[in-house]
């Protein structure tokens, strides 16, 4: 390899940190942007060249990773969504890049963001491409078992979240009965679970997917500890994922709090009609 450089485009949470060691460990030398008030300050001390930008800065990302011979990057971490109506400050390419797209969703932005950084010479990979055993593994993960009436949940859940997802709205969404309790739009997983799981009076169903022509280089659906947390507040009964395209960190620890909550938790695959949930 004559180039063994790196970028990432970091968010916040664990993801970064992750994929910074999972690269070395591969020979690779990490270059990464950070976002104020997003990322961790412990990536900075964990790669090898690091920058601060703001939300919107793409003209200094760009220009950090030609300065550091960057061909190639990855999109990781979160964004707090609702910060594009605040916190925004875009430099000039940023700003010409906004004001092209037309729909401010997620796919629209992370696209056009990938497509000007391509454009640069800068191909943008896919997130898991060193971390493949992050992704959610099929079967259920627990040793309670979802009932007869939490999969009819699961399947109505899922044909919704789909139908949701297909419109770029967002990845989850809460049932119970075979009624919406929330829909995830701009306020992220966690806030629709808490406001789902309160109108469902215990025993909600969560069902989290990958929205359907996701790009898997960026925007993954992502459970964790904070996942169980949401639906332990709010007594939710099972959550269901779509296995192998969404991502599980702490996954002893997810299981282990959510058996300790009497949660179900179950990766699923198939389509709406012929859903499977066996390993």
């Amino acid at each position: 390899m004559t180039n063994n450089k790196i970028g990432i485009i970091a968010g916040g949470g664990q993801f970064p940190l992750l994929f910074t060691k999972a690269a070395k460990n591969e020979g690779r030398q990490v270059v990464a942007v950070g976002h104020q008030g997003e990322t961790g300050q412990e990536l900075e001390g964990a790669v090898d060249s690091f920058c601060w930008v703001k939300l919107g800065q793409l003209g200094k990302i760009i220009s950090f990773f030609k300065k550091n011979d960057v061909k190639e990057t990855v999109f990781l971490g979160t964004i707090t969504k609702v910060r594009i109506f605040k916190d925004v400050r875009p430099d000039l390419k940023g700003l010409t890049l906004w004001n092209k797209i037309d729909i401010k969703h997620d796919d629209a932005i992370l696209k056009a963001i990938a497509n000007a950084l391509e454009d640069e010479g800068i191909k943008v990979l896919e997130s898991t491409i060193y971390l493949r055993d992050l992704l959610f593994p099929k079967g259920i993960l627990t040793r309670k078992r979802p009932n007869s009436k939490q999969i009819a949940d699961i399947k109505f859940g899922w044909q919704v979240a789909k139908e949701i997802g297909r419109l770029d709205i967002g990845q989850c969404i809460v049932v119970r009965n075979r009624s919406v309790l929330a829909v995830e739009a701009i306020e992220g997983t966690d806030a629709a679970i808490r406001r789902g799981g309160s109108l469902g009076h215990k025993n909600a169903v969560v069902v989290k997917i990958k929205k359907p022509g996701q790009d898997f280089r960026f925007d993954l659906p992502a459970i964790g500890l904070e996942t169980i947390k949401s639906m332990r507040e709010v007594q939710a009964a099972v959550l269901a994922v779509e296995a192998g395209q969404s991502l599980l960190f702490d996954r002893r620890e997810v299981i282990d709090q959510a058996r300790k909550a009497g949660i179900v938790v179950v990766g699923i695959s198939g389509s709406p009609d012929n859903l499977s949930l066996a390993p």
